[in-house]
C-alpha cells in the first residue's frame, strides 16, 4: 500500500469563486421583474372582476346612481305599463287583438292565491258560520263566501 499524500497548499480544496455580480446588482433586476409581473396580474384581475355577475342589490344601486330616474312603486308601475304597451304593439303587428293594459296591470299586481291562503279563508268562514248559528242566524254558503272574500282580497 502506498501512503496517502499529505495535503499541501496546492492540494487543499478551495471553493471556486464565481463572478456573477454582487447581490446589489441582481436586486434591481428582481425588483423590476416583480413590478412588471405584478402589473400584468393586476390588470388581468381588473378585467376578471368586471366580468363577474352583479348581485341584484348592487345592480339596483348602480342603476339608481346612473340614470337619476325616480324609484319606487309608481315608477315600477309605469315601467310595467310601458312593457305592456309594447307587448300590445307586437300583438297588433301580428294581427291579434290588443289587451287592456290597465286590466293586465291590475292582474299582475294582484297577490297570488295559493292553497294555504284559500284554506285559511275557508277556516275563517267556517268559524264565522259557527258564530252565526250560535247567534241564531242562518249560515252562509261556505264556498261562495270563500270566493267572495278572495275576490275582495285580490
Amino acid at each position: 500500500m502506498t501512503p496517502k499524500p499529505k495535503p499541501s497548499a496546492t492540494n487543499v480544496h478551495r471553493p471556486r469563486r464565481c463572478d456573477h455580480g454582487s447581490v446589489q446588482d441582481v436586486f434591481g433586476t428582481v425588483v423590476i421583474a416583480v413590478a412588471a409581473i405584478g402589473t400584468v396580474v393586476a390588470l388581468a384581475q381588473e378585467t376578471a372582476v368586471t366580468d363577474l355577475p352583479v348581485t341584484a342589490a348592487a345592480a339596483h344601486e348602480r342603476d339608481k346612481r346612473d340614470d337619476g330616474a325616480p324609484d319606487g312603486p309608481a315608477a315600477e308601475r309605469e315601467e310595467i305599463r310601458q312593457m305592456l304597451g309594447a307587448r300590445n304593439a307586437r300583438r297588433e303587428r301580428r294581427g291579434e287583438p290588443p289587451l287592456d293594459v290597465e286590466a293586465e296591470l291590475a292582474a299582475l299586481n294582484r297577490p297570488p292565491v295559493d292553497a294555504a291562503l284559500r284554506d285559511e279563508v275557508r277556516a275563517l268562514v267556517v268559524a264565522g258560520n259557527e258564530r252565526r248559528v250560535r247567534a241564531g242566524k242562518e249560515p252562509l254558503d261556505v264556498d261562495a263566501e270563500v270566493e267572495r272574500r278572495i275576490r275582495k282580497l285580490t
